[in-house]
């Protein structure tokens, strides 16, 4: 990332960055994240991980459409695609040097340190951008919470 004035950021030229996730749902501090990597580097894919363990309220293919509906046509760097399996394995597959992970407090710090690690290991990096404050407060579980209270009004 090479900074063109104050303000400006300009991507690294030929940088491939992997931003991954259950998206469950796709909230809007997931979107400024998204925003925020296409600026860093010259291709965003927006990875939906396919986690057995996790048990998500939509398919996967139900959950990428609503995420590619949810990004700005404008937006040509990016693309949404899935994958079930560890997403570095997915990163050198596709040639991604950086794996993107959005960290919204303190607490998910240690847990992130240790996949970074790993994913390290695995010859990928990890870049890590804080939530904005007033989108820190909004995770997929609030928003599940949420959406499921609304339902049942």
């Amino acid at each position: 990332m090479t900074a063109t004035s104050d303000r400006e950021v300009a991507p690294v030229h030929g940088s491939l960055a992997v931003y991954p996730g259950t998206f469950d749902p796709f909230t809007s501090g997931h979107r400024d994240l998204v925003a925020r990597a296409r600026a860093m580097f010259d291709q965003v894919i927006v990875l939906l991980a396919v986690n057995a363990d996790k048990r998500p309220t939509a398919e996967a293919t139900t959950r990428a459409a609503r995420v590619r509906d949810a990004i700005p046509a404008a937006w040509g760097n990016v693309e949404v695609d899935t994958w079930t399996g560890l997403t570095a394995a997915y990163c050198l597959r596709r040639g991604a040097t950086v794996i993107v992970r959005g960290l919204r407090t303190v607490a998910d710090l240690d847990h992130e340190h240790q996949l970074a690690a790993m994913n390290e290991r695995l010859g990928v990096q990890t870049v890590w951008l804080p939530s904005r404050p007033e989108l820190a407060a909004t995770s997929s579980t609030v928003a599940r919470a949420y959406r499921s209270a609304v339902e049942d009004v």
